[in-house]
C-alpha cells in the first residue's frame, strides 16, 4: 500500500492508498495515533474499495505528544475543519471514520458539513455524560468545578473551559448515512446513549458480543475488519 506522509497546517498526517476521488478522514481516539490499529485495518480494507485514507495525530497525541497545550474540543474541532479543507482540494467525495472520542470531535466538527458517509467505532456520542462521570468519581460538583477549572485525577484530567464548550454545543443534527459499532461490555460509551443518538439520526448501530471500548484483542479486530468490510 502507498502510505504519503503529509503536513496539513503543520499537523502530522498520513495519504494511505493511490489517488481516489474518495477520502476517509481517519480521526483517532484517545491515547492514540495516526498509525493505531483501527486506521490500519481502515486503510488496508477502504484502499480495496477505491478510497484513500487520511489519517492525522491529534493535539498532544502521536508526533505532537511534545506539546504542551492539552487536547481540547475547541482546538480539535478546528483542526478537524483544516483536514476536511485539505481533503476537499484533493477529492470530491469525503467520508469520515472516528474512534471513541474522534467520533465526538467528527460529530461537533462536521455536523453540517458534505459527508457521505461515517463508520464510528466505540463511539463518544455523549461527552456531557463522560465529564459527568467522572465528575461523580471526583466526587466534585459543578460549583466546584467552576472554581478549581481543572481536575487532576487518574482518569482524564478535567477542564473547564471544554466542559463549558460541549454543555454550550450539544449535538442537534447529524444527517449522514452512519454506521457504528460498539463493543457489548464497553463501560466508556454507555450502551444507553449511543442507542439514543443511533435512533435520533437513524444511524446502524451494531455490538460485538463481549467487546470492549478499546478493540485491540485479535477478535475484536477482525470482528472489525469484517464490520468494515460489509459496510465499506
Amino acid at each position: 500500500m502507498i502510505v504519503e506522509k503529509q503536513r496539513i497546517n503543520n499537523i502530522p498526517g498520513i495519504l494511505w492508498g493511490e489517488k481516489s476521488n474518495k477520502i476517509i478522514i481517519a480521526v483517532h481516539g484517545s491515547h492514540s495515533s495516526k498509525i493505531d490499529d483501527c486506521i490500519w485495518i481502515l486503510a488496508e480494507e477502504a484502499t480495496k474499495c477505491g478510497y484513500q485514507v487520511l489519517s492525522f495525530d491529534l493535539p498532544q497525541h502521536g508526533e505532537r505528544v511534545y506539546e504542551t497545550e492539552p487536547c481540547m474540543v475547541q482546538e480539535c474541532v478546528r483542526e478537524l475543519s483544516d483536514i476536511l479543507r485539505f481533503a476537499q482540494q484533493k477529492a470530491e467525495h469525503i467520508s469520515v471514520f472516528g474512534c471513541s472520542m474522534g467520533a465526538y470531535f467528527s460529530l461537533m466538527a462536521y455536523e453540517n458539513e458534505l459527508i457521505e458517509h461515517a463508520w464510528f467505532l466505540s463511539p463518544v456520542t455523549n461527552m456531557e455524560r463522560i465529564i459527568h462521570n467522572v465528575m461523580s468519581y471526583c466526587k466534585i460538583t459543578e460549583k466546584e468545578f467552576e472554581k478549581l477549572q481543572t481536575i487532576e485525577n487518574p482518569i482524564e484530567t478535567l477542564y473547564w473551559d471544554y466542559y463549558s464548550y460541549v454543555k454550550n454545543h450539544p449535538i442537534v443534527a447529524w444527517n449522514h448515512p452512519t454506521h457504528i459499532l460498539r463493543g457489548e461490555t464497553d463501560s466508556l460509551s454507555e450502551r444507553e446513549f449511543v442507542a439514543d443518538f443511533a435512533n435520533r439520526f437513524g444511524c446502524e448501530l451494531v455490538e460485538q458480543k463481549g467487546g470492549e471500548h478499546w478493540f485491540h484483542t485479535p477478535d475484536e479486530l477482525n470482528y472489525l475488519r469484517s464490520w468494515l468490510k460489509n459496510r465499506l
